[in-house]
């Protein structure tokens, strides 16, 4: 009886350690999202600069980074020769650049919740380009799947009242450019048995993305911090430092969550994630949510857990079908054995005789 307290104990445990890093991560991420939106929103804190905001967060996880590799020895670094980094951690690096610049331009022209509905079509993009570059597989009943997301998708921007065309297109730029390096990820560094956590990740991206996201930036965004540098466009330290420790932190949080729960639990944690920032959206910011535009999302979300349960499904039938290739490989291997030692003792029993 005492055994089966003390194993009903220790899952009760994991159990809560597993919600605590659901809890802290929902917590660093919608903070992020909500700080970024309050530095670049020009009703708030009025910093409409979302290449420099980016390369801040490079430049300072960029650091702690390397601290944490170089100095604390935290975790270690990975086999990277100058040919693989320039063959792969580059070209991610770029398309990282491009999708955090290109998702925190979008704060300056859309609601939060309307942000939040049109990441939903992250499923389509990740396929679509999936199929494109052969790591997919086309099957009509997941394209309908992911037909369905963005008919929700497009219901929602419908009925949205503070529609910005040029707001959507870099959002859904975003969307893409993500999509495009999470499968160049599996093409370029998984397939060749490299794993980058989230503290690798950016010790070796981070960098890169900086360098990138310094052309726009010296093109786009100087000239007009320049000629605000009168006083129009202060730079608080203690905000963009705060701002920039969550960035990192959440970036931690993600290599706990994964690492302690699973894939699922992350992708259900996404989904409460959404829910949330979307009810303070219209609670606490103000900004006006439509009933065409809930209808809409509630849509696409369907669609979205529909595909992570078929997903979850193929998963386990994969795994499955492993054990019982397995299995069956050592029934054979035993057999074969077994046959051996028939063998053998016939042998014996002829030499006896």
């Amino acid at each position: 009886m005492g055994k089966g307290l003390g194993v009903s104990g220790s899952l009760f445990q994991k159990i809560v350690i597993s919600y605590t890093y659901v809890a802290i991560w929902i917590f660093l991420s919608f903070t992020v999202i909500i700080f970024n939106k309050y530095i670049l929103d020009k009703k708030m804190y009025n910093w409409p600069f979302p290449v420099s905001l980016t390369m801040i967060h490079m430049g300072f996880c960029s650091s702690l980074a390397f601290l944490l590799v170089r100095v604390f020895k935290f975790v270690e670094p990975v086999a990277m020769t100058r040919e693989l980094y320039m063959s792969s951690v580059v070209p991610i690096g770029a398309l990282f650049s491009l999708s955090l610049w290109f998702s925190n331009s979008a704060y300056i022209y859309l609601s939060v919740s309307f942000i939040q509905m049109l990441k939903a079509l992250m499923p389509v993009a990740v396929y679509s380009i999936g199929v494109l570059f052969k790591r997919e597989t086309f099957k009509s009943q997941t394209m309908a799947n992911m037909v369905g997301i963005s008919v929700g998708v497009a219901i929602a921007a419908y009925g949205e009242a503070k529609f910005d065309a040029w707001g959507v297109i870099l959002q859904l730029g975003a969307v893409g450019f993500e999509a495009t390096r999470l499968v160049l990820i599996q093409i370029l560094l998984t397939s060749k048995g490299i794993s980058l956590n989230p503290i690798t990740s950016l010790y070796y991206v981070a960098p890169c993305c900086f360098v990138f996201l310094s052309i726009p930036w010296v093109l786009i965004e100087y000239p007009q911090l320049a000629a605000k540098a009168t006083g129009t466009a202060d730079y608080d330290f203690v905000v963009f430092g705060m701002n920039s420790a969550c960035a990192f932190a959440l970036n931690l949080s993600v290599f706990l969550l994964v690492g302690k729960t699973s894939a699922l639990t992350m992708n259900v944690a996404g989904v409460v994630k959404d829910w949330l920032l979307i009810a303070f959206s219209w609670s606490v910011i103000m900004d006006r949510v439509t009933t065409i535009n809930l209808v809409g999302y509630g849509i696409a979300f369907l669609a979205v857990c529909y595909y992570n349960h078929a997903k979850l499904q193929g998963m386990k039938a994969k795994e499955a079908q492993k054990k019982a290739s397995q299995t069956d490989e050592e029934i054979g291997l035993l057999e074969k054995n077994q046959i051996r030692d028939d063998d053998g003792l016939g042998r014996k029993a002829d030499s006896q005789a």
